[in-house]
């Protein structure tokens, strides 16, 4: 079994890992690194949880260990796509180069465009950026990449889905075409592949998982929710979210709950709150300091569930995740690979729960199509909307469909029931045959606008008019009056 100590690695490197408590590499380490020492291409393709992070640290700080770096001119480069991914490398980093005298800079937005300046201009070793961050300093005229011995893309489809492609192929441009290049991704998508076959030269390729599948040590369902009404629709899918939590129990210790869009993350986590379960939200468009400090939180313990947007499913190193909640079905089948890689790391067992409704059963099709398997069902808990006994109580008695009526819309046309009046006799009722009624004129019809005289009053008050409502318009009540009287 390989060891740290047969990579070549600098002795101080070797002591900074022993200080960390690793010896054995994982599969990505063990071959990405060598042929990174020896200064070629690598193109590492690995699932994500396995120590893609290590394997460009490595090497780049044994090999940086010599030298020194000039005024806004950094020796090497590290792309991230996120805040949270490039804090982290930067947190490697100095991990495992305490005791080699390397320096470094973060530029990530958040932070003070004067404190990163000041670090460029005294010259930094290793320069690690968001792509938006890096161009902008470099378009203020405070950096230079003419000096780039070292180029690390890390997360490359992750940067592909964030849109970074354009500015990664023009940083690419802005770097000698000398530099070693060291590109990590966990999936190969085609425009991915075009810029690896444009600019990488004759790479070392590492794939140590088939690309875009799932750990192992992860148990994976998918609970299928059908709501009741739909004005109730995301309500008894936050209950349903509680009630998969509750029924998990002291084994979900802490977990990462998934949304779509931010302002569910905002939504969802407020409402957990209210119902007595430890949140806090982590999206974009919180500042850093807020994501730092929510970050921080959960990875202490103090903080049991972290409601994330796809910002947190990509590269956070966060070991001991027990669960990972998907409360929405990610429209994108790779996502859902990345979002479950939260949990089951370095060995350890996961449990990743789905929760899917009917809009989104295309999605979890294409999932499953990934995948090359089917997610097993989950028996929905007794007390979550949507089981089995709760929608045959909401179902109706017959399946014979209400009649509408044509008495317009929302409102039962009243039926005319013929009724005798207790006063009213049947001969008053009854016209005789042999005495047919007098023919009499028809009332004159009222002029629009007229208003009614005493007489119209008096003869439409004059007593109750039998098989009829009280609706009853007026002309038709003086013609009847002077029938029946007749």
């Amino acid at each position: 079994m390989t060891k740290f100590t047969d990579l070549d690695l600098n002795p101080k490197v070797l002591k900074a890992i022993e200080e960390a408590g690793y010896e054995t590499p994982t599969p990505i380490q063990a071959g990405a690194i060598p042929p990174a020492l020896q200064g070629r291409d690598v193109l590492g393709i690995a699932q994500t949880g396995t120590g893609k992070t290590a394997s460009f640290t490595l090497p780049m700080i044994t090999l940086l260990a010599r030298g020194r770096a000039r005024a806004r001119m950094p020796r090497s480069l590290v792309l991230c796509p996120t805040r949270e991914l490039a804090a982290q490398v930067a947190e490697n980093f100095d991990t495992y180069a305490r005791h080699v005298k390397l320096t470094k800079a973060l530029l990530i937005g958040g932070v003070s465009f004067k404190e990163q300046d000041a670090l460029i201009d005294r010259g930094v070793d290793v320069l690690i950026a968001t792509p938006g961050r890096l161009l902008d300093h470099f378009e203020r005229g405070k950096l230079l990449l003419t000096g780039v011995q070292i180029m690390v893309v890390d997360e490359a489809d992750r940067m592909l889905d964030m849109g970074f492609i354009p500015d990664i192929e023009r940083i690419f441009s802005l770097t000698p075409f000398t530099r070693q290049t060291l590109f990590f991704s966990a999936t190969m998508a085609p425009e991915i592949e075009r810029i690896t076959n444009t600019f990488l030269q004759a790479p070392e390729r590492i794939e140590v998982a088939r690309q875009a599948t799932a750990s192992e040590t992860i148990e994976q369902r998918v609970a299928m929710f059908r709501p009741g009404r739909r004005d109730r629709e995301a309500s008894d899918k936050r209950r349903l979210l509680r009630a998969l939590i509750e029924h998990e129990g002291t084994a979900c210790k802490n977990a990462i709950i998934f949304c779509n869009r931010k302002i569910e993350v905002d939504a969802l986590a407020k409402s957990l709150k209210k119902y007595g379960l430890d949140a806090a939200p982590i999206h974009g468009d919180l500042d850093q300091s807020t994501r730092t400090k929510t970050l921080d939180a959960f990875r202490d313990g103090t903080l049991r569930f972290l409601v994330a947007s796809d910002v947190a499913a990509r590269g956070l190193d966060i070991p001991a995740v027990s669960h990972v909640f998907n409360f929405d079905v990610p429209t994108h089948a790779e996502d859902y690979v990345h979002r479950i890689g939260r949990t089951g790391r370095a060995g350890r067992e996961g449990k990743a729960l789905t929760i899917c409704g009917p809009r989104d059963e295309k999605y979890l099709a294409d999932i499953e199509a990934l995948l090359q398997k089917e997610i097993p069902r989950l028996d929905l808990p007794e007390t979550a909307p949507g089981a089995a006994q709760d929608t045959e109580a909401a179902a109706p008695a017959s399946d014979e469909k209400p009649k509408r009526s044509r008495g317009g819309r929302g409102r039962k046309k009243p039926e005319l029931q013929e009724t005798v009046p207790a006063e009213a006799t049947p001969e008053a009722v009854e016209t005789p045959k042999t005495e047919p009624a007098p023919k009499t004129e028809p009332a004159p019809k009222q002029a629009r606008g007229r208003k009614s005289t005493g007489k119209d009053k008096d003869s439409a008050e004059g007593g109750k008019i039998v098989g009829m409502g009280d609706h009853l318009p007026r002309f038709i009540a003086l013609s009847l009056e002077e029938r029946l009287a007749g």
